[in-house]
C-alpha cells in the first residue's frame, strides 16, 4: 500500500495535498455560512424597518391625501368616467346629471370648473357650497391624460407615448352605413377563423371600427388560413379623410421646422415599411379583385429616419392630432373631489424627529438582529465544523469517524445520520472486502478441485472412471450454482429480474418443496412437515419457479442448521385468514445459513422483519420455514441477509455454505413487491417469514 502511494504521480500527490490543505483551512467570513447568515439577517432586518417604515408614511400620508381629494386611486372611476364624457361631447352641456350619479355611487362631492374656476357641475345639496380646495384632484383633458390617473384603454389610434384619450375619435367617427358595412365583414372573418378552429370574437372601438380579437390563439395562425380579412382592414371614405386631413397638418408642422413630410397609415405610423404614394394612388389595402383596375403603389427609395427626426414627426403627430380634435372634445376642466362638508385634512410631513426615531428604531433592530444571529450562527456552524472534519478524516482513509451528537433538532439528527453512515460505510466496505475474498475462495475451491483432478487423470494417477467423471461433474455444478446466484443477485440490483406472475396455490408450492428436500432432511434426521392455517391454504399472484427458489433456500438452510431429531414447518397463511400468534420460541432455524439452488448461506437467519405471529395485515400472504435449530444471536440478526455473510467465519460450505441463499430470498421477495424477514430465540430456533400481496384463500 505504502509502495502503491509512492508510486503515484506527483502531480496527483500535489493537488491531493493541495485540496486537504484548502479542506483545513477556514473558510472567509464572507463566504461561510455564519456570514451569510450574518449578511441575510442584515439585509432583511434592513428591508423589513425600511419597509416597515415606507408603509407607514404611506399609508398615513396616503390617507390624508385621499381626504383631502388629491389622491384619486380610489376615484380613479370617477375621472375616467368624466375623461370619457369630454372625450365624446363636444361641450360640457348635460354633464350635471353625470356628476350627480357619480357622486350619489361613491359618496362624495364632485365639482367641475373651467380653467379660470367658473362652475360646470357640482353636486354639493347645500344652498351655497362650501368653497372648492385652493389645488383641484386633476385636470380633466381627453387631449392631455394623466397617465398615472387614467385607466387607459387600448383602444386608441394614438402611439405609445400619446397622452391622447383614446375615446377621442373626432372626424375619426364611422358613420352609420360604414359601421355596418364593416361589421358584416368583421363576422364573416370572424366565422371563417372558428370554423378553421380558431375562437374569433369581434370586437367595437370607440371610433365605431370593428376588430378581430383571438381568444387564446397565436395570431401568425390567422395567416395560414384562407380567411381574407383585406377588406375589413382598408380605411373608409371617412377614415381617408381624416387621415389625409391629419397627414396635412402634420406635414405643415415638419415644413414649419424645415423637414420633410411623412406619409402616415391607418394606425399613424411612418417609416421604411409605408409606401409614398402620388395623386391617384392608395395607401392602404384594397381587394384583390380592385388591384387590376388601380395603379399599383410605386415604392420609392426607403427614408432613413433618425433618431431627432423620429422625435420630431412623433411631436408634430401629436399636435397635428390634437389641432384636429380640439373642435370635437370639450375643453379642459378642473376637477374637485373631496367630501360634503368640504373639510380638509392637514398635509403630513416626516419631521426630523420623526426621522431620528425611525433611524434609531431601525439601528436597535438591526443591532438585535445581528446579536442574535451571531449567536444562532455559531451553534449552527459549530456542528458543521464537526460533521465536516469527520467528511474529510473519512476522506482521508479513517475507517470510521463520528461526530459528537447533542440535543434532537435538525443538526443533531444530521449528526447522528452522519454517524449512522459513517458505520454503514465501514461495515460495507468490510463485507466488499469479505465478499471479494468470498467470491474468490467460493470459486477457486471447486477450480482447484477440478484442476487437480484432470491433471492426476493427465499424469495418469487416475482413471476417468465414472465415479471420476461423477466428482468431476459435483464441482463444475457447484460452481455452476455459484455463478447462478450471483447472477440472480446481479439482475435482481439493476432491476431486470424477469418474474412471470401467475396464480399459485402455496399448499402445493410447499409440498413440492418439502418433497425435494424430504432426501436431505432424512439423511440429516430432522423432520419436515407442511401445515396449514384453519385447514386453508391461501393463493398468492407470484412466479412459481421464483417462489419455490426462495422458499427452497430457506428450507435447505434450516435443515442445514437443524440438529438430529429436530423438526422444519411449513406454514402459509393470510388473505383475510391467519394462524394463531406465534413468538419466537415456536421458530427455529439455526445459524442463518442460506440454501437452495446450491448456494447455502450465513450462519444464522433474520433480519429487518416481524416474526409472522397472527395474521398479517391488508390481506397479505405470509410463507413461514420454522426450525428447532440453534437459534440466532441477536446481535447477528439485523445481518443474515447480507451477502456472505456468516455468524461462524468457516468458509467449509457444509456449515457456513457461499452466504447468498438468504440474500437471494430477500431480492426475491421484493421483486414480487413483499418482504423478507426473520425472528430467533437463541437456543430455541427461528423463524423466516417471506410476505407478499395475497389472493383470497381458497379450501
Amino acid at each position: 500500500m505504502r509502495k502503491g502511494r509512492e508510486a503515484e504521480p506527483h502531480g496527483v500527490r500535489k493537488g491531493r495535498e493541495a485540496g486537504r490543505a484548502r479542506s483545513r483551512s477556514r473558510v472567509p467570513l464572507r463566504r461561510s455560512l455564519l456570514g451569510r447568515l450574518l449578511g441575510v439577517s442584515a439585509l432583511v432586518a434592513a428591508c423589513s424597518v425600511a419597509a416597515t417604515a415606507w408603509l407607514a408614511v404611506q399609508t398615513t400620508s396616503g390617507a390624508i391625501r385621499q381626504e383631502q381629494g388629491r389622491n384619486l386611486t380610489a376615484d380613479a372611476r370617477i375621472y375616467d368616467t368624466l375623461l370619457g364624457y369630454a372625450a365624446r361631447n363636444p361641450t360640457w352641456n348635460g354633464v350635471d346629471a353625470t356628476v350627480r350619479k357619480l357622486a350619489e355611487e361613491s359618496g362624495r362631492r364632485i365639482a367641475l370648473t373651467t380653467q379660470s374656476r367658473q362652475p360646470l357641475a357640482d353636486s354639493a345639496t347645500a344652498e351655497v357650497p362650501p368653497p372648492l380646495p385652493p389645488q383641484a384632484s386633476a385636470v380633466v383633458d381627453p387631449l392631455s391624460v394623466d397617465a398615472v390617473l387614467a385607466a387607459r384603454s387600448t383602444e386608441g389610434q394614438g402611439t405609445a407615448a400619446d397622452r391622447i384619450d383614446p375615446r377621442a375619435v373626432g372626424p375619426f367617427l364611422l358613420p352609420a352605413a360604414e359601421r355596418t358595412e364593416l361589421r358584416q365583414l368583421a363576422e364573416r372573418h370572424a366565422a371563417c377563423l372558428n370554423r378553421s378552429g380558431i375562437a374569433a370574437d369581434v370586437v367595437v372601438g370607440p371610433s365605431g371600427r370593428p376588430r378581430i380579437q383571438m381568444v387564446g390563439s397565436v395570431p401568425e395562425r390567422a395567416l395560414s388560413t384562407k380567411c381574407e380579412s383585406i377588406g375589413l382592414n382598408a380605411p373608409t371614405r371617412t377614415e381617408r379623410k381624416a387621415l389625409d386631413a391629419l397627414n396635412g397638418l402634420a406635414d405643415a408642422c415638419l415644413k414649419r421646422q424645415g423637414r420633410e413630410g411623412v406619409r402616415l397609415d391607418q394606425n399613424l405610423f411612418w417609416g421604411e415599411d409605408i409606401a409614398v404614394t402620388r395623386p391617384g394612388q392608395l395607401p392602404y389595402p384594397v381587394p384583390s379583385d380592385a388591384r387590376a383596375a388601380r395603379p399599383a403603389p410605386v415604392a420609392e427609395a426607403p427614408r432613413e429616419f433618425t433618431g431627432e427626426d423620429d422625435r420630431a414627426i412623433a411631436s408634430c403627430v401629436g399636435t397635428a392630432r390634437s389641432e384636429q380634435l380640439g373642435s370635437y372634445v370639450a375643453s379642459p376642466a378642473l376637477l374637485f373631489i373631496g367630501d360634503e362638508g368640504g373639510a380638509t385634512v392637514p398635509g403630513f410631513d416626516l419631521s426630523p424627529a420623526n426621522t431620528a426615531k425611525i433611524a434609531g428604531a431601525a439601528a436597535l433592530v438591526l443591532a438585535l438582529t445581528v446579536g442574535a444571529s451571531v449567536l444562532a450562527g455559531a451553534r449552527l456552524v459549530r456542528p458543521l465544523h464537526a460533521l465536516t472534519g469527520a467528511a474529510q478524516r473519512m476522506r482521508d482513509g479513517e475507517a470510521s469517524a463520528s461526530v459528537p451528537v447533542s440535543g434532537d433538532d435538525e443538526i443533531a439528527r444530521l449528526a447522528a445520520a452522519f454517524n449512522d453512515m459513517s458505520a454503514h460505510r465501514a461495515r460495507l466496505e468490510e463485507q466488499r472486502r469479505a465478499m471479494v475474498s468470498d467470491v474468490a475462495h467460493e470459486l477457486r475451491t471447486p477450480l482447484s478441485n477440478i484442476r487437480g483432478w484432470l491433471e492426476a487423470a493427465q499424469d495418469g494417477l487416475a482413471d476417468p472412471d465414472p465415479a471420476f467423471v461423477s466428482s468431476l461433474l459435483e464441482e463444475a455444478v457447484q460452481l455452476q450454482h455459484i455463478i447462478d446466484d450471483l447472477q440472480d443477485l446481479a439482475a435482481a440490483d439493476a432491476g431486470v429480474l424477469r418474474l412471470h406472475p401467475e396464480p399459485v396455490r402455496l399448499g402445493e408450492l410447499l409440498g413440492q418443496v418439502a418433497a425435494a428436500h424430504q432426501a436431505r432432511a432424512d439423511t440429516a434426521e430432522v423432520t419436515l412437515r407442511v401445515e396449514a392455517a384453519d385447514g386453508r391454504m391461501p393463493e398468492v399472484a407470484a412466479d412459481p419457479v421464483r417462489l419455490r427458489q426462495a422458499v427452497g433456500n430457506l428450507v435447505s438452510n434450516a435443515v442445514r442448521h437443524t440438529p438430529p431429531g429436530g423438526t422444519v414447518t411449513l406454514r402459509a397463511y393470510g388473505g383475510g385468514g391467519g394462524a394463531d400468534a406465534r413468538s419466537g420460541s415456536d421458530s427455529g432455524a439455526g445459524d442463518g445459513s442460506e440454501g437452495g439452488s446450491g448456494s447455502d448461506s450465513p450462519t444464522g437467519h433474520g433480519s429487518e422483519g416481524g416474526s409472522g405471529a397472527g395474521s398479517p395485515p391488508g390481506g397479505d400472504v405470509v410463507i413461514e420455514v420454522a426450525d428447532t435449530g440453534t437459534g440466532i444471536p441477536a446481535e447477528d440478526l439485523p445481518y443474515v441477509f447480507d451477502r456472505f455473510w456468516r455468524a461462524e467465519k468457516s468458509r467449509s460450505r457444509r456449515t457456513g455454505g457461499s452466504g447468498l441463499g438468504l440474500a437471494i430470498v430477500r431480492k426475491l421477495a421484493e421483486a414480487h413487491g413483499g418482504t423478507a424477514g426473520a425472528t430467533s430465540t437463541e437456543g430455541e430456533g427461528s423463524v423466516f417469514v417471506i410476505r407478499l400481496p395475497g389472493r383470497a384463500p381458497t379450501p
